[in-house]
């Protein structure tokens, strides 16, 4: 195998998929890429076996092949490297020359046949959405994912693809994050998939702000289709609970807030909290909420927002992290709280079909 390929169209190319290598793997091939030289573009995949990555990069090939190369050790020399052209030229026992003004380097790779095979989206249907609106949807619930291993279906997000919409929600027992987004698609293509954590945080590493992804649904597995990368995951088995039984159906009181105010202030208050006690009380009463908290053995913190509220006083205990999740991670001025009472779950919501379910701590 030999080509040439420009530096950093080759760089960009290793970035994009090296984050799905394993600093340890159990097997050394999955430390390395699968560098397939073929007409006039490179294919770069890599894999920890649960996920896959591969892209495609514009080069020259003056013989075609294919070999599997450390990517890690591979990013590093080419970032090292000139601007320009570099020259690579593999042996018959996958020794990698890498050639660029007066850098040498020699690289000793793996051959193909001991790479894993990756999954192919040929014959399956195929749902499409906008790169940032889908990313935008992952980044508002990604956040209240499971991270208890012995609820391992709770340990990624739920992707719902019925109605003509896709419903996306993470929950974690003690607080549940949903968006919904329309999408047209025929109604035999309705499924539920749970996205494990890993690929959902490599997807919104490499999804762009606009452009076509293809998302192809298979049995045990999903495929994202995103320009020149695409990325297959493993799907995680197991039933997803039903997260609408949790959603209150109606609630009395109703309090519209500035959402960097509120922000803003319970990052005030939550410096006196630590991760053991982090009880922090919001009272709201008529257009005032009083957030304070009270920690043993290193003080007490309390702060004032106007709202918008004419309803009873209400005086409900959270988790401060868990309510400014969800305000870090949309971008409307106002937001909106209903609740019941302190011992009933709360609902925060804003202009977009999206919703947030945070249940009240119990303090003795």
């Amino acid at each position: 195998m030999k080509f040439s390929v420009v530096r950093t169209k080759f760089l960009d190319g290793l970035q994009k998929v090296q984050n799905v290598v394993t600093a340890k793997g159990s097997l050394q091939i999955l430390s390395n890429a699968l560098i397939v030289a073929e007409g006039n573009q490179l294919c770069i995949t890599t894999t920890d076996l649960d996920i896959s990555e591969r892209c495609f990069v514009e080069c020259e090939v003056e013989q075609p092949g294919s070999t599997t190369l450390p990517i890690r050790r591979l990013a590093s020399i080419i970032r090292e490297l000139d601007e320009g052209k570099i020259l690579v030229e593999v042996n018959e026992d996958d020794v990698a020359s890498v050639q660029s003004g007066s850098s040498y380097f020699k690289i000793i790779g793996l051959p193909m046949r001991d790479f894993p095979p990756v999954p192919a989206t040929e014959g399956k249907f195929c749902y499409r959405i906008d790169q940032g609106a889908f990313r935008e949807m992952l980044r508002k619930t990604s956040y209240a994912v499971s991270l208890d291993e012995t609820r391992r279906v709770l340990n990624g997000v739920l992707l719902a693809f019925k109605e003509n919409k896709l419903t996306m929600v993470a929950t974690d027992g003690r607080r549940l994050a949903l968006v919904e987004h329309e999408i047209e698609f025929p109604p035999e293509a309705d499924v539920e998939m749970v996205l494990p954590t890993k690929a959902v945080s490599e997807l919104m590493r490499i999804l762009g702000n606009d452009g076509d992804l293809k998302i192809y649904a298979q049995k045990n597995q999903v495929i994202f289709e995103l320009g020149t990368t695409t990325l297959s995951s493993k799907l995680i088995d197991g039933v997803y609970p039903n997260y609408r039984q949790v959603i209150p159906g109606v609630c009395d009181e109703r309090v519209v807030i500035d959402r960097e105010l509120l922000l803003s202030a319970l990052r005030r208050v939550s410096v006196v909290t630590t991760d053991k006690s982090n009880a922090t009380r919001l009272t709201f009463s008529a257009n005032q909420l009083t957030i304070s908290t009270n920690t043993p053995d290193v003080g007490e913190g309390r702060d004032t927002v106007a709202v918008k509220y004419a309803g009873k006083e209400v005086s409900i205990i959270f988790n401060p992290e868990y309510v400014m999740d969800p305000l870090k991670n949309i971008d409307d001025d106002e937001v909106v709280i209903e609740m019941n009472d302190g011992h009933s779950p709360a609902l925060l919501k804003c202009s977009i079909p999206f919703l947030y379910v945070l249940m009240p701590l119990r303090i003795s």
